[in-house]
């Protein structure tokens, strides 16, 4: 880049020059438009995508002796999804005698636990429950 006569680029020119595109479809070095990288990592929020558990929940259901069937891990993914379609955060979702907590936007399960432990049936920091 060359100053000439007080003459500085326009942000235009420093665009083209460092960025490869003008004003409109701005990308990153390498091609990837901002756009791309957001989409890439929201792509399955809110939708049926594969959940995540937490290791205090892997620990839980390991402790409890709780093995989950491929049913089960589906029946838990719809009610994710569902709680994510009506806005909710934090989800108790009961799949059978299980019950989970599971954070919608991670759409990871912080805990689980089975008919014998949610013996007082009270549950905290919820915003919504899905009985799948």
């Amino acid at each position: 880049m060359k100053i000439q006569g007080n003459a500085f680029p326009s942000i235009e020119q420093l665009q083209n020059q460092y960025l490869g595109r003008g004003r409109n479809g701005v990308s990153v070095p390498g091609g990837v438009s901002f756009q791309d990288i957001l989409s890439k990592k929201t792509d399955g929020i809110g939708q049926s995508g594969e959940i995540k558990f937490s290791k205090h929940a892997t620990n839980r259901l390991s402790d409890r002796n709780i093995e989950l069937t491929e049913d089960q891990v589906e029946r838990l993914n719809l009610g994710t999804a569902k709680a994510s379609a009506k806005g909710i955060n934090e989800s108790l979702v009961i799949v059978d005698s299980l019950a989970f907590i599971v954070s919608v936007p991670n759409q990871t399960v912080i805990t689980a636990m089975d008919q014998t432990e949610a013996n007082e049936n009270i549950f905290t920091n919820i915003d919504g429950a899905v009985i799948i």
